[in-house]
Formats: structure tokens, C-alpha cells, sequence
């Protein structure tokens, strides 16, 4: 797994004594720090929300925002809600969040929060709301990050369980996780490397996964190789020619249950004139996954054993 150094803000943050009377996570390369557990959070989108479900967090969960404005919810996510709010259906306003009184709010550039945008860790900031910026966003602001690793994943559940005091329950995941994916990763070792292409619906210009999403590093996990994985970005857009080129063998199509979701996608590229002709839509070689299933969350595991059992008929 890729890891980097902490930046020294990072370092003597937890050398000091502020660290040493609460608690103190890095957050994008900067030090946060709690005194104590926050009480009353705000989750933005499903992956972060179903990160904060598997930690059994809802009892301190006082609203989620984003949610219903994109994606539909599965049975089990709405019980698992219960009756939490949600604040705004899509990206909140400061009037949303402060309207609750949270502690901290979880959320993401990109997930949640805009770069100059009216809700950021520096305008929540005066309102005694502090923000936790899910990693795999914090490219947006910082290009001197590693690529995507499945750390993405884990290290955020690990921060967010020592934020809210429940790290036990944030390793004992972690763990299994960790298990499972290595079983994985056995399995698909010696395997031959299909070339892959995400993509996140008809468009014009293809919108996708580039190194820094942790797509990147699930495709990878599952036994193949993502072809935009030079792309220097999380997620961003390429170009159909580019695609084409690279001659994908198998599609992972972002299933967002509207319509026909992810069939309605594939018979967009059988009927595009370029990806008509790449091996994957005319051997109709292709899996539909959900947002939550490729954005940082608990559903990453599950998500690549998908994948590796559809790219490799006949693994366990």
C-alpha cells in the first residue's frame, strides 16, 4: 500500500500538548484536532454516510445532505438510516448545516464542498463546525499525493472511528477488510491483466477515474489494469479517441438506478461510432456497479470481488 511522510504541521501537532489532551487526525496534510468526541455530526453522500453506519454512528448522525438529489437508496441503507434527516438533497448551504449545531460535518471537495465554494472548512469554520475532508478529495487542492491505494478506504474509516472514540470498532472493520482483499488479491495475482475503462455515463466527453480515484486501485485489486490510470486526476474527463485507442476489454459502467442504469450506458457505447469497435462492447464484456460501491466506502470490498469474479469467470 502506498504511504507518504506527514507534512511537519502534521508532526508537530502530535507532538504537542493539544494533541496529547484530545485527539488529533491528519486532515489533507493539516493536523485536526478534537478535545473530545464530537457529539453531533453532518455526513455528506451515501459512501461517507454508509462509512459512518458500519461504525454505528447514527445516534450522534443529526443530518445527511446529498443523498436523495442523485442516487437511490437500497433497503438496507434507509433502515439503517432510521429517521436521521436529511438537510439538503444535494450540496448544502452554511443555512443547512448550522441549522443542527453539528460538531463536525464529513464530507469531501467535490463531495459536498467547492474550492472557493460557500461551504468550506474555512467558512463552517467560525460557526464552531469543524470539517473532515474524505482523502481521496484532498487532490483537488494538493497534486503532490500518491496514487490511489485502497488506503483511501482505510485509513478514513481509522480516522473517523479515533474522532468519534470508537477505534476499536473502526480496526476490527479495517481488518476484515483487509483480509478479504488479500484473499483477493491472491486470487488474481497470476491472473492475466484485463485492460479496463470506468465510465460514468453517456456523455460527450467520457467521465472516469484517473489515477488518484480509488477506482484506480480497486480495478487494480481485481485483476486488471485501469486504462486512464495516467489521467491527473481523481475523477475528471478523457476523450473517446483516447479511450478507443486504448482498446478496453472490459467496462465498469456507474450504475445509478435511473431508467435502465447501467444496460441504458452500454447500449450507448454498442451504438457509438468509435467504442462500438473496442473489444469490450463487442464481446459485451461489461459490470454495473453503484456510486457507493466506487467511491470510498465499505462497498469498495464487495464492489472488487464483483469485478474480479466478472472479469475472471470461474474465481470463487
Amino acid at each position: 500500500m502506498t504511504r507518504y511522510l506527514l507534512p511537519a504541521s502534521f508532526a508537530a501537532a502530535l507532538a504537542s500538548g493539544a494533541a496529547a489532551n484530545g485527539v488529533t487526525v491528519d486532515n489533507c496534510g493539516d493536523p485536526l484536532v478534537f478535545d473530545s468526541a464530537p457529539e453531533r455530526i453532518v455526513v455528506h453522500d451515501m459512501n461517507m454516510t454508509d462509512m459512518a453506519f458500519a461504525l454505528e454512528l447514527q445516534d450522534r448522525i443529526v443530518g445527511l445532505t446529498g443523498i436523495t438529489g442523485w442516487y437511490k437508496t437500497s433497503p438496507d441503507f434507509d433502515e439503517l438510516r432510521g429517521d436521521i434527516p436529511e438537510l439538503a438533497p444535494k450540496y448544502p448551504t452554511i443555512e443547512n448545516l448550522v441549522s443542527v449545531e453539528p460538531d463536525l460535518f464529513f464530507a469531501g471537495w467535490y463531495y459536498g464542498m467547492r474550492p472557493g465554494g460557500d461551504v468550506t472548512p474555512d467558512t463552517l469554520a467560525p460557526f464552531g463546525i469543524k470539517t473532515m475532508v474524505l482523502t481521496e478529495s484532498c487532490v483537488h487542492l494538493d497534486k503532490d499525493r500518491p496514487a490511489a491505494s485502497m488506503d483511501l478506504l482505510f485509513d478514513d474509516v481509522l480516522r473517523l472511528g479515533k474522532v468519534m472514540q470508537v477505534e476499536e470498532r473502526a480496526e476490527t472493520l479495517v481488518s476484515g477488510w483487509k483480509a478479504e482483499l488479500a484473499a483477493i488479491e491472491t486470487q488474481t495475482a497470476g491472473l492475466e491483466r484485463l485492460r479496463v475503462f470506468l465510465l460514468d455515463g453517456p456523455a460527450d466527453a467520457p467521465f472516469t477515474a484517473g489515477r488518484f480515484a480509488i477506482p484506480d486501485a480497486m480495478i487494480a485489486a481485481a485483476g486488471g489494469a485501469n486504462i486512464t490510470h495516467d489521467l491527473d486526476t481523481s475523477w475528471g474527463r478523457t476523450s473517446w479517441e483516447a479511450v478507443a485507442a486504448a482498446n478496453p476489454e472490459f467496462l465498469v459502467l456507474l450504475d445509478y438506478q435511473t431508467g435502465n442504469g447501467a444496460a441504458d450506458t452500454f447500449r450507448f457505447l454498442q451504438e457509438h461510432p468509435v467504442m462500438s469497435q473496442t473489444d469490450a462492447v463487442r464481446n459485451e464484456r461489461w459490470i454495473g456497479l453503484r456510486y457507493e460501491e466506487l467511491t470510498p466506502g465499505p462497498a469498495n470490498i464487495r464492489a472488487i470481488i464483483k469485478m474480479a469474479q466478472a472479469m475472471h469467470p470461474g474465481l470463487n
